[in-house]
């Protein structure tokens, strides 16, 4: 069985993909992720890359319009895709939504099977929850009818991006499509989030497949002076924000907040470069096996670094920024497991509290173990010739 994976990311929206790609080989299937052309742990997955370094865009002034922008990755997509696609028995597609259209309508003009899988909730349309605000199109705070606001989300979507994807689709001998969003997300998407961490509402208008998140497996050993530092008697906090251009400033509030509750702290540098005084500074690390030695984690709130912080039963303090954030901010104060809020002090006084290591204890052991091998498996039974 040949399996294409394709995702327009930054590493944290690329990794699952890499896991699922793991477990899919481990069934015998051949497998190519398509992906951005950022440093990434393939683990031996054959890699086409796909699009503008999203790490290079975010530490440079943007070029073009939006538009401009989605359609460069939407022709990207066509030129590149046909030859990995061929062969191939079913594409699955995640990431920002003009990557999947574009991944979609390749698929369709090679009439191959396309599967979309979100990895957060709230990318996929539900009474229960608001939509994520699209670039252009803050979310109206006056409406609280979350129905109005994903009927908005559809429209903004169509004016984002449904000409640039028509003027590349009709240039190949595909038909116009008029609702982009949905056309994207399919009517049957798979949602790779822990059902505890991550549920999908019900009743909801939309049916969905849930995996369970995909984890790429850890095979990383933490460096020694990472070993020597975590050895030490004082307990360690984790501080790191991912691929978000934060301000340093904010970096070393929290630094100096952990250090007030007496812990030393172990500084990810991330996209933005951080740095600070009194703290070791880490590149690329293994989070798996960083998060289970740490008495807790701060971070942005991305799907990848909540779910890992989740598994390894690390309480959590989260600093929400944009997109999903907020949301998975909510579910760890919602389970008891970590906090949020204005103050970082405050926040890491309730991480830190046992009721809350408790709960964090709790809710680690309650986690499906492998969301990648069910979806694997789901893959091969459904799409295998």
């Amino acid at each position: 069985m040949r399996v294409v994976l394709s995702a327009y990311d930054s590493r944290g929206g690329v990794e699952p993909l890499i896991g699922l790609a793991v477990r899919l080989r481990g069934l015998g299937a051949d497998v190519t992720v398509c992906a951005p052309p950022d440093e990434l742990p393939l683990r031996g997955v054959p890699f086409v890359p796909i699009g503008r370094s999203p790490r290079e865009l975010m530490s440079g002034p943007l070029t073009g319009t939006i538009q401009e922008r989605a359609g460069a990755l939407i022709a990207d997509q066509f030129a590149k895709l046909p030859a990995v696609l061929d062969g191939a028995d079913v594409l699955v597609a995640c990431g920002i939504l003009p990557s999947a259209l574009g991944a979609r309508s390749v698929a369709e003009q090679l009439d191959i099977p396309y599967v979309y899988a979100a990895f957060q909730p709230n990318s996929l349309p539900s009474p229960h929850h608001r939509p994520i605000a699209r670039p252009l199109h803050p979310l109206d705070p006056a409406i609280t009818d979350n129905r109005v606001l994903w009927e908005r989300d559809a429209t903004a979507a169509d004016e984002l991006f449904r000409d640039v994807l028509n003027a590349e689709r009709t240039g190949h001998g595909l038909p116009e499509v008029k609702d982009v969003r949905d056309y994207g997300f399919t009517d049957l998407p798979w949602l790779a989030t822990d059902s505890l961490l991550g549920p999908w509402p019900e009743p909801s208008d939309l049916e969905v497949v849930q995996t369970g998140t995909w984890i790429l497996p850890d095979e990383g050993e933490l460096p020694d002076e990472v070993e020597d530092f975590l050895d030490q008697e004082q307990p360690c906090a984790y501080v790191g924000f991912g691929s978000m251009p934060v301000a340093r400033e904010l970096a070393r509030e929290a630094v100096a907040a952990a250090r007030a509750q007496g812990h030393r702290v172990i500084l990810s540098a991330g996209w933005a470069g951080l740095d600070a005084e009194d703290c070791l500074v880490v590149g690329e690390i293994s989070h798996p096996a960083l998060f289970k030695r740490v008495a807790v984690v701060v971070h942005h709130g991305g799907s990848g670094t909540t779910h890992t912080a989740a598994r390894a039963g690390a309480p959590q303090v989260i600093v929400p920024h944009s997109g999903d954030q907020p949301y998975w901010a909510e579910r760890v104060t919602a389970l008891g497991i970590g906090a949020t809020g204005d103050s970082i002090a405050d926040a890491l006084a309730t991480a830190l509290a046992p009721e809350t290591s408790a709960h964090a204890a709790a809710v680690a052991a309650a986690m499906y173990p492998d969301g990648a091998a069910v979806a694997a498996e789901l893959l091969i039974e459904e799409y295998r010739r």
